[in-house]
């Protein structure tokens, strides 16, 4: 379309050159298309980046101001137009053009105000160089946009964002709702392949966690996480699937979603180990255990591969405890309102502890009472300040609702409770990749804590402590075998920790429980003695490398023969019997190293896998093994998340990609410049 109305613009324009007389040296001719050539002026703003050359007679060529290239105009009577002159400037195919767009500025754009009068073209000067508007690559970012920052599909079609666009780029073509859906599952799809192929290439085996959401539709979203060592002995994590299964508490719920993951990214006979937090029944976990990857998968009744999640462990003991004192918890949340929810009452608290010299440092907070902890480091806060709500009210008599004396010792009992859970949990949420190791050593303080806790004198507290037992008691038959293999894959304690504790939690019961850790530490290093190591050149291959193999025999005398090097072998393995024994108990036998407070575990067996290649591979497996399913921000929920009634109304396509896609953007995966377009 171009095309044609250039060449009807030059027709019309040569039909009226030859009838116009002009005055040439006081003589009137005529000027006509053979006696001098067009001079129409150019409108297009390419010339503004190009100068017409000729190259020959009947060829001209458009050559770029600033990077010289040049391009096809015109051949005799063909003109080859402008439009891929626009593209030269337009896609920031000009490499001088690209250069100065990182240093200046595009021109602000300054509407004018009333009338209705087009806005009349602005020249640039030189010091403000065109920058190109590229409608593809604004809608990929607007998609960006609404992924990271969980804005609704919706908003691209809201008057409001419409007309902040429509300023801030007029030459911006607004996207529909299916539109932008498109390019979030474009996004996704491309972060997806980029994922895929980090995890094609791990040397190790896949870890996942299982996070159970509902909706206000009763369906079910399983929410698959997998975790991984990298090449670089790095811990990582991703949300790979977001999977709807509409009867969440059947028996197959959650082995169908990680059938289906395992499906979608290739992990067939890669998965290692499970962590849940939803309720499984026995015919459950029937279902899950042929989806793991040992060739074993009842090893040891599948205690080392199936385990609950630490974090609802422990926010259901929270909730015990706080279910105990609710009458006492509820009076100093009423207290703590009454302070906060105004300014007045807060600067007359302040002014009483002032006068009573209170030395906390604790600030009052209102909780939120689908988070425990908030509701913790309220009864904390309060509890440190007793002495100030005591006395308010002779400083404000409106105050009537002072808990009693009783009242802040059952408060005070309930904080003894909840402190060794707070600090536990608190682990998920600071450590950036928390491991088995840690949670070893706060379970079986918890579970020893609370052994002694129920034969106190007082009915209250042994109620309580017999409560939380049973739930710290079921989670430790269920994972502490694996947390306790975990634990001797830390060259500091090895087996010697796990005699220790288990010496103080099973008394003269100890020794079967040990026995049980270290007969299920080598049935699972045998499986891996049965797979192939990678190659490794020896001493003798390195030595032999130089010289094929040949030795020469100026070089014989100072060589052993190799009779020689038999008989030494031979002496090896008669007076020595470390060389029959495992990688592993080589391992186990060697002194424990000095307990030191940032102590990188994985960064020592990098170091030490040429030494333990075998047992290398075992502890990489291992050492990924996750705790929680929770994310950090839900660890301390005592409600089963739920999805939000705006999501629930996408289709689970689209949840998926909205959910997948904001994690690894996060991590910041590699960028693919090619856009995948999607039809809805």
């Amino acid at each position: 379309m171009l095309t044609l109305m250039t060449g009807m613009a030059e027709i019309t324009e040569a039909t009226n050159m030859e009838t116009t007389p002009v005055e040439n040296n006081n003589e009137l001719a005529l000027i006509t298309p053979e006696t001098q050539p067009k001079r129409r002026k150019k409108k297009s703003m390419v010339w503004e980046y190009f100068t017409i050359e000729t190259v020959s007679a009947g060829c001209r060529r458009a050559c770029c101001n600033r990077c010289k290239q040049s391009f096809a105009y015109s051949t005799g009577s063909k003109v080859a137009g402008t439009s891929h002159l626009k593209r030269h400037i337009a896609k920031g195919t000009c490499p001088a053009l690209l250069h100065d767009q990182y240093n200046n500025q595009l021109t602000p754009y300054n509407p004018k105000t009333g009338g209705s009068e087009p806005r009349k073209r602005r020249y640039r000067s030189p010091s403000s160089p065109f920058i190109p508007f590229d409608q593809d690559r604004c809608r990929h970012e607007i998609a960006r946009m609404i992924i990271m920052h969980e804005y609704p599909l919706h908003m691209v079609e809201h008057p409001g964002f419409i007309a902040f666009v429509q300023n801030l780029q007029p030459r911006f073509d607004k996207v529909s709702f299916n539109t932008v859906q498109g390019d979030c599952v474009a996004t996704y799809l491309r972060e997806k392949q980029s994922l895929m192929k980090l995890i094609e290439g791990i040397p190790g085996r896949v870890c996942l966690t299982l996070d159970m959401w509902t909706s206000n539709q009763t369906l079910g979203y399983v929410f698959i996480t997998g975790h991984f060592i990298d090449f670089e002995w790095k811990l990582q994590s991703r949300v790979l699937n977001v999977i709807m299964e509409p009867y969440p508490d059947s028996d197959s719920a959650l082995s169908h979603a990680v059938a289906a993951c395992l499906s979608d990214w290739s992990l067939e006979g890669k998965l290692f180990s499970l962590t849940f937090n939803h309720p499984t029944s026995e015919a459950g976990l029937e279902n899950l255990r042929p989806l793991l990857c040992t060739k074993n998968p009842l090893i040891l009744n599948g205690q080392l591969l199936l385990g609950n999640c630490i974090a609802r462990t422990l926010s259901s003991m929270a909730k015990d405890v706080l279910g105990a004192g609710h009458e006492v918890v509820k009076k100093i949340r009423d207290s703590v309102k009454y302070v906060k929810t105004s300014e007045s009452h807060d600067e007359k608290f302040v002014q009483v502890k002032n006068q009573l010299q209170v030395p906390s440092e604790k600030s009052l907070i209102l909780d939120n009472q689908t988070q425990w902890n908030t509701t913790y480091q309220m009864l904390a806060a309060g509890s440190e300040l007793k002495e100030v709500f005591n006395c308010l009210d002779t400083s404000d008599p409106d105050y009537k609702l002072a808990p009693s004396i009783e009242d802040w010792k059952v408060a005070e009992t309930l904080c003894t409770f909840l402190k060794p859970l707070f600090d536990a949990a608190s682990i998920l949420t600071t450590t950036t990749n928390p491991t088995a190791i840690t949670f070893f050593h706060e379970a079986w303080k918890i579970h020893a804590d609370l052994g002694r806790s129920i034969t106190n004198e007082d009915p209250f507290i042994s109620n309580i402590a017999k409560s939380m037992l049973e739930k710290i008691d079921k989670y430790w038959k269920d994972c502490s075998l694996i947390l306790a293999i975990a634990v001797v894959m830390d060259p500091r304690f090895k087996m010697k920790l796990v005699e220790f504790s288990f010496t103080k939690i099973f008394g003269e019961d100890a020794p079967t429980y040990i026995k049980i850790v270290d007969d299920g530490i080598h049935e699972l290093f045998l499986e891996y003695v049965a797979l192939p190591l990678p190659l490794t050149p020896t001493y003798t291959e390195e030595g032999n490398a130089g010289n094929n193999g040949k030795t020469d025999e100026s070089q014989q005398g100072n060589l052993l023969s190799d009779q020689g090097l038999t008989d030494f072998d031979v002496y090896i393995m008669e007076t020595s019997s470390q060389q029959m024994k495992s990688e592993l108990d080589q391992y186990l036998e060697e002194s424990l190293l000095p307990r030191v407070q940032e102590f990188d575990v994985l960064g020592w067996w990098k170091l030490n896998k040429m030494k333990y290649p075998t047992l290398s591979k075992m502890a990489r497996d291992i050492l990924s093994i996750p705790v929680s399913a929770a994310a950090p921000d839900s660890v301390f929920d005592i409600i089963i998340k739920q999805l939000d009634e705006y999501r629930s109304s996408l289709r689970p396509e689209t949840v998926e990609a909205l959910i997948c896609a904001k994690d690894w953007l996060h991590y910041g995966s590699e960028e693919s410049n090619a856009l995948v377009k999607m039809e809805f």
